[in-house]
């Protein structure tokens, strides 16, 4: 069996939990979140622990249920604590404001790009240059984050675009006369 799906998952205060067939529903403070168990991997609930196995044995099926098991830790964390992506803006001019659910952002095109925030997601902008995405789905965080990364990734000479607030951007030398 997988080393990381022997850890039971523990179930916080304020967290519910719901096991139907291969469903798992969690509801908590910060949301809901639903997710299909891989038919190979079992789940059972203890008093206030999750417990996952293989229902087969086989090196696919082991993998499987750690992977399942991460999935729902996160999906508890979610709901519980919530997940945070911060995003760094740098460049003359490039800017970032939250107009209800739209994300506008100025970076250095000829026209402003608008984002449109998906529900269950909320972005702020503390300031000018800094963009905080926070939700209770991990992955839809991180795939919001990513693809406001991409209307400006950060380019190698000066370093100017969207980072995130831990990227570090190793930086090219430029071209030198001769």
């Amino acid at each position: 069996m997988s080393r990381v799906a022997k850890n039971p998952v523990p179930i916080p205060k304020g967290v519910e939990v719901k096991l139907s067939n291969s469903q798992v529903s969690v509801k908590g403070p910060k949301g809901q979140l639903n997710f299909d168990v891989h038919p190979m991997v079992k789940v059972r609930q203890e008093g206030e622990l999750l417990h996952f196995a293989t229902n087969a044995e086989s090196t696919f099926a082991r993998a499987l249920s750690g992977t399942m098991r991460s999935l729902v830790n996160n999906m508890i964390m979610g709901v519980s604590e919530g997940f945070e992506k911060k995003l760094t803006i740098i460049g003359v001019g490039y800017r970032a404001a939250v107009q209800g659910n739209k994300l506008n952002l100025s970076a250095g095109y000829s026209h402003p790009v608008v984002y449109s925030v998906p529900k269950g997601i909320t972005l702020e902008t503390p300031s000018q240059t800094e963009i905080v995405v926070r939700g209770a789905d991990k992955q839809q965080v991180g795939q919001i984050a990513a693809e406001i990364r991409a209307v400006r990734p950060p380019e190698p000479y000066k370093g100017k675009g969207i980072r995130y607030a831990d990227e570090h951007v190793v930086r090219k030398e430029a071209k030198k006369k001769q």
